[in-house]
């Protein structure tokens, strides 16, 4: 949510930064929060006026008594008696006006980045690097479900039975790659100095509010019936909304944590036949990694954390290309963001295995998040990125590291999360 100033002062700059996003559709918001903003301002200076007025007939009603003027006492005591429920009224009125304000406001989108690509949706992002290099061997590169089947390390049919379409078992070997993977992402986010957090897996409609738009959480966000719980999408979620409300000193910051979560997810989506198997699902795991901190750091952070994700990465033996989102692929709270691809020898191309984001304060602002510095108050920038999400990521360590036989080799950083494991091969079936 941007701050209602800018909207008074630079009304055309908000809209220019709308048809940037290509959501014209939203141009007439700007308008009628200003509408809006016009008579709030109207009933908090007539409130402000009665609250002005109430002191006044006060000081007057004691003179009227020290003189004895009972007949001016008295009307003037009529007056006042008036006055309370006036300003009640006028208050009730105002709160209104600022809960529309407010519902308009979480619709117009965050103010992007002067760097950010202008294109209409994902496919004029724009490629910043590649690190790695994508080979295709000259021997088949099995699809992730069928090999994850032959190591009999997944089982979809049993999750169909328990859970339904877009849930798996995933077990032996397979499972213990999985896991090792996120433990080597949690302890080499800890190396570069974030602290680890394990956070509430469901969150309030407050934080989720806060922390993202509405499109995204109709899309996503699992409900739980009868209480006032969503299921995370990711723990950035409850990790950024652990600060809702909060005032922090400039010295704790910046507040740089890294966590894991499992990720509940509605929409799966229709992609085509490379989606089989754990491409889009309705459960993963993550480790994550958020940053708070002050405006002019931000971006600095961004680079940073961008880079981490790279790295890992290259530490698994998988290439992967980063990718600046352009504006119209932006989420309404981002003002910059970056995806991270891997690479699918199978498929002969890139494919999405996180995503970083500078927000600004964009959620600071929703959720009340603020930095005190030499008496000065202001709202904090948030960021968010992924460190690895499994079992995509798992997908690019089993094609970037596949042998002709299937057999896949474990990455050396994860071979000691295994026991020393080397390899992960096809158990042949007894005769």
């Amino acid at each position: 949510m941007i701050d209602i100033k800018i909207l008074r002062e630079n009304p055309d700059i908000v809209k220019e930064n709308i048809r940037k996003k290509f959501q014209d559709d939203k141009l007439k918001l700007v308008d009628e929060v200003l509408v809006l903003d016009e008579k709030w301002r109207k009933a908090k200076y007539e409130e402000d006026g009665l609250r002005s007025e109430r002191n006044k007939v006060s000081e007057e009603i004691n003179q009227a008594k020290k003189k004895k003027d009972e007949k001016a006492a008295k009307q003037l005591l009529k007056r006042a008696k008036e006055i309370p429920d006036k300003i009640a009224e006028i208050q009730e009125k105002r709160k209104k006006l600022e809960e529309d304000i407010k519902q308009i406001m979480y619709k117009i989108p965050n103010i992007i980045h002067d760097s950010v690509p202008i294109g209409k949706d994902s496919s004029e992002n724009v490629e910043i690097k590649r690190v790695g290099k994508p080979e295709i061997p000259n021997y088949e590169i099995f699809n992730h479900a069928e090999l994850a089947e032959k190591l009999n390390g997944v089982d979809f049919d049993s999750a169909r039975e328990t859970s339904g379409n877009g849930f798996y078992f995933l077990t032996g070997d397979l499972a213990v790659l999985h896991s090792a993977m996120i433990a080597y992402a949690r302890d080499y986010m800890i190396k570069q100095g974030f602290s680890y957090v394990i956070p509430p897996f469901m969150i309030r409609k407050r934080v989720v509010e806060g922390v993202m738009s509405f499109t995204e959480m109709e899309n996503m966000m699992y409900k739980v019936e009868g209480e006032d719980l969503y299921l995370i999408g990711t723990s950035e979620h409850s990790m950024i909304g652990r600060f809702i409300g909060k005032t922090l000193n400039s010295t704790s910051l910046p507040i740089t944590l890294t966590s894991y979560s499992p990720c509940f997810r509605k929409e799966i989506g229709a992609h085509g036949i490379e989606e089989k198997g754990f491409y889009r699902l309705h459960q993963f795991e993550k480790q994550e990694m958020i940053v708070i901190c002050e405006p002019e750091e931000s971006y600095r952070w961004y680079e940073k954390m961008l880079q981490y994700t790279v790295d890992v990465f290259k530490n698994l033996d998988v290439p992967v290309r980063t990718l600046e989102c352009c504006s119209g692929d932006l989420a309404d709270l981002k003002a910059k963001s970056a995806d991270v691809e891997a690479w699918s020898p199978r498929q002969k191309k890139y494919y999405e295995v996180g995503s970083c984001s500078n927000l600004t304060e964009a959620q600071a602002r929703r959720l009340d998040i603020k930095i005190e510095n030499k008496g000065k108050r202001y709202f904090a920038h948030t960021l968010n990125n992924t460190v690895l999400a499994s079992p995509r990521a798992l997908i690019a360590v089993m094609e970037n590291n596949q042998q002709k036989d299937g057999s896949i080799k474990i990455p050396k950083v994860l071979q000691p999360y295994m026991g020393g494991k080397k390899i992960i091969g096809i158990k042949k079936e007894k005769k």
